[in-house]
């Protein structure tokens, strides 16, 4: 009995305090407390929203993206030189030229200049663009990689 009397006790106890809590870091700063100083916040409200809400990395046209495993085409991988990566932004300029919609990466990820191109979810959407880019018949090495894609909101 006691021991039933305690467990109640306690799930009640902590009940309360979860209750308790508040709701955001803004409200807990503009709280009356006695014997404290009182604070005033001005701001946007835009700001307030953002406060505690989960982050949206953004893309580099400034669009909000979700980050999420999927499928790219590498189109060119060079090693660490000028001229590769001159090469690198050669082909990913024709690429682009290619194909409009397609989205086109070149980075350099030690020790090699990247090109990639898209942003698959399915090994089978990519497969069907790679299909296309070699049939264009200008790149020479063309491939299927996994790599964290930008899925668009």
């Amino acid at each position: 009995m006691k021991k039933l009397l305690l467990f109640l006790a306690a799930g009640l106890l902590s009940v309360c305090c979860a209750s308790a809590q508040d709701k955001g870091i803004l409200n807990s700063l503009q709280r009356d407390v006695p014997g404290q100083g009182k604070v005033t916040i001005h701001q946007d409200a835009r700001i307030a929203a953002l406060v505690g809400s989960d982050a949206v990395p953004v893309g580099v046209d400034g669009s909000r993206v979700i980050k999420k495993a999927g499928y790219r085409i590498q189109v060119y991988a060079g090693n660490n030189t000028r001229a590769a990566k001159n090469e690198a932004h050669a082909v990913a300029t024709r690429l682009k030229t290619l194909f409009p919609d397609l989205p086109v990466y070149t980075t350099f990820n030690p020790p090699r200049w990247l090109c990639r191109a898209g942003d698959f979810s399915t090994i089978e959407e990519a497969d069907a663009v790679m299909r296309q880019l070699r049939a264009v018949g200008d790149f020479k090495a063309v491939s299927i990689v996994r790599e964290q894609i930008n899925i668009p909101l």
